[in-house]
């Protein structure tokens, strides 16, 4: 049995066993505080609770509905009434109804059933101890909870996988259904695949911000390029390139995995704990541990710049072209070994440009299609 589902079944177990107390008789003001905080203790204790009580209710109502009929008797919709439920009784005693022509007979039907005009037999009175009566009450509403919860497991259906993705030079932020959220930088792809185990994204392009709602029982994993960031509820950002991924922490603890390598060799699974930015290749990994204000810088694009620290041009002319359609070109290597620095809307690339010009020896050609820099 899998550890989730063993999990959850211990709960609705124990959620059967506060019911039973409830209802056996002798509940007192510490009973119902032990109870509250069990049930403020997790959510999934709060759900298990209010299914199994929603299923004793429904389990109630059909046995007053079925008040006064013969076993295996099922009215149809609209026709619970006296005279009904009455007629079944005595043409299972043996007597007949009317005629279909006495029009006193028909005169003297009652009418549908009124629940004041119910009689209802003394309730016998169980002589077990009350320890007993709540051990079976414990192992009925066991029974119940189990069926409901295995039977949920077995007839739920799968949650299809959804794609969201972003066209070059626009950011989108998405709500997932589990409660977590999604910001997608430009050009970017994600399919989302929820399951009762797993909340399973793949990053099929670009990069994409999480803010994972916190569930212990379903891991948050975002797999791109053989590597997966799993957490269980917290902040962070996955980017997918050619060479590896970057993963970029903000808030909580990540876990970076890898898949092993073309000889077998498996790399080691890394924790990330906020500040920390890591770059995953098949070479390899490397962990740089900062703050959280220099993890949040590179993410900057989520406010609309870019943000460079000794960068070469040719890395920042790269990302650049992440969001814009009018590519930057450098056409010279000794022009992309420059070394540049500061925060530039990535929106505007001609300006950027414009600005390299004015202070480093290069001069740009500037077409409708791309941007050629040239060194001078």
């Amino acid at each position: 049995m899998r550890k989730d589902m063993a999990t959850s079944i211990r709960i609705e177990r124990t959620a059967a066993a506060w019911m039973a107390r409830r209802d056996a008789g002798g509940w007192a003001a510490r009973d119902q505080a032990g109870l509250d905080d069990w049930l403020a203790a997790s959510t999934a204790h709060r759900v298990a609770w209010l299914r199994l009580e929603a299923a004793w209710r429904e389990s109630g109502r059909l046995k007053a509905l079925g008040a006064g009929l013969p076993a295996g008797t099922v009215p149809a919709p609209g026709q619970w009434s006296r005279r009904q439920a009455l007629g079944q009784a005595d043409s299972a005693a043996g007597m007949r109804p009317p005629p279909a022509g006495d029009a006193q007979a028909a005169a003297a039907r009652p009418g549908p059933l009124e629940p004041a005009a119910l009689v209802f037999a003394p309730r016998r009175r169980d002589t077990r101890s009350r320890p007993h009566r709540v051990a079976a009450a414990a192992a009925a509403m066991a029974a119940v909870s189990l069926a409901l919860a295995l039977g949920w497991r077995a007839h739920s259906p799968a949650v299809h996988p959804v794609a969201y993705d972003t066209p070059v030079g626009t950011l989108e932020t998405t709500a997932l259904p589990d409660g977590s959220e999604a910001t997608l930088s430009s050009d970017s792809r994600i399919v989302v695949a929820l399951s009762r185990g797993e909340r399973h994204i793949d990053l099929q392009r670009g990069e994409a911000f999480f803010h994972a709602a916190t569930d212990p029982q379903r891991p948050f994993v975002v797999a791109a390029a053989g590597h997966r960031a799993v957490a269980v509820g917290t902040r962070f950002a996955v980017r997918r390139d050619a060479d590896g991924v970057r993963v970029v922490v903000t808030e909580g603890l990540v876990r970076l995995e890898s898949d092993p390598g073309a000889g077998g060799e498996r790399q080691p699974t890394t924790l990330l704990p906020a500040g920390s930015v890591a770059l995953a290749g098949p070479h390899g990994m490397v962990v740089h541990a900062g703050s959280v204000d220099q993890a949040l810088q590179a993410l900057s694009w989520r406010d609309g710049f870019l943000a460079f620290h000794d960068t070469t041009l040719a890395a920042a002319a790269a990302e650049f072209n992440r969001y814009n359609a009018r590519k930057i070109v450098i056409a010279d290597p000794h022009a992309g070994a420059l070394r540049i620095g500061g925060n530039f809307r990535w929106s505007n690339a001609e300006a950027f440009v414009r600005l390299l010009e004015q202070g480093f020896p290069v001069r740009a050609e500037y077409g409708d299609a791309a941007i050629v820099v040239h060194g001078n």
